[in-house]
């Protein structure tokens, strides 16, 4: 059974979380991206809640956690803080590191720098289709097709995003969830966005969009508009993007966002690598094979 709850954090954020699973368990981390939300692990925390404490916090800026309104705020140190504190809070014991921190989309560029950074808090990291911070500078740099497919982040950044976006019952938000895949992701995305899920989502983009918008004006990895963009300069230090926990890497390869371009050269910064590929997936593989995903991260956890 699905529980809610309020994780005040000690810097003064507070993150609305769901979770399952008994108190004093293994602890497993979820974290979601946008358009989403917390609720897109259900089913996941239900699969794992038999052994596990599992745990899928709103990310600051969406559902009822608290949302900054400068985009500053949303920069990754901030959010890696925020999950710091989360851990804290929820290990079974004081200074237990996570069984897993497990990541989709935007959760994944947390848990990705998080991975790196603070490897003392977390036992294995799972991503599924988020580009690891490299790969992705490269192919921002690099890729015209990654140029071409990230282009709608420029216009998340706009200053009135989120007015067009919640316009005619988010009339804009749709196609993100139905069209970020292959020429039969219509046919795919009318297998899972029923009105129910609709529903959820549509009460979650209720709450405000500005958080989520945040997150992608806050960020300098976004496509570059000219030659001399600050993008094109940026190098990261191996030691910020080299993640040496085992890590298991879920690529739905119909995400039409984010190219397979970005697994090239993976293995060098994450040495102790599983990638799965799996064709016929999209973006949003999570509500698309649940049960797939979920036995994929068992044989991880089983590692």
């Amino acid at each position: 059974m699905i529980e809610t709850f309020q994780a005040v954090l000690p810097h003064g954020i507070t993150l609305s979380c769901r979770a399952a699973g008994p108190l004093g368990a293994p602890v497993l981390v979820f974290l979601h991206g946008f358009p989403e939300a917390a609720f897109v692990w259900d089913e996941l925390l239900e699969n794992f809640s038999d052994r596990f404490r599992c745990v899928a916090p709103n990310l600051r800026g969406f559902e009822q956690s608290s949302s900054p309104t400068e985009p500053e705020a949303y920069r990754v140190k901030h959010l890696m803080a925020d999950l710091d504190a989360l851990i804290s809070l929820v290990a079974p014991t004081a200074g237990a590191p996570l069984e897993a921190l497990i990541a989709h989309d935007w959760g994944g560029a947390v848990a990705w720098t998080f991975a790196a950074l603070r490897p003392d808090r977390v036992k294995r990291l799972v991503i599924i289709n988020s580009p690891h911070p490299a790969t992705f500078l490269r192919e921002l740099q690099r890729s015209p097709q990654q140029q071409a497919a990230s282009r709608y982040m420029n216009f998340l950044c706009r200053p009135d995003a989120e007015a067009l976006l919640a316009e005619n019952d988010f009339a804009r938000m749709w196609p993100m969830l139905a069209g970020m895949g292959a020429l039969n992701s219509q046919r795919v995305g009318a297998g899972w966005l029923t009105e129910a899920v609709r529903a959820q989502y549509r009460a979650v983009w209720s709450a405000g969009l500005t958080g989520g918008c945040n997150y992608y004006r806050a960020s300098p990895l976004r496509p570059p508009v000219s030659a001399d963009d600050a993008v094109m300069s940026i190098e990261f230090p191996p030691a910020y993007v080299t993640v040496t926990l085992p890590t298991l890497v879920l690529w739905g390869e119909d995400d039409t966002a984010l190219p397979i371009g970005l697994l090239d050269g993976l293995e060098a910064f994450v040495p102790d690598l599983r990638l799965v590929r799996v064709p016929g997936a999209t973006h949003w593989i999570v509500h698309e094979r649940p049960q797939f995903v979920a036995a994929e991260i068992e044989r991880h956890l089983a590692g």
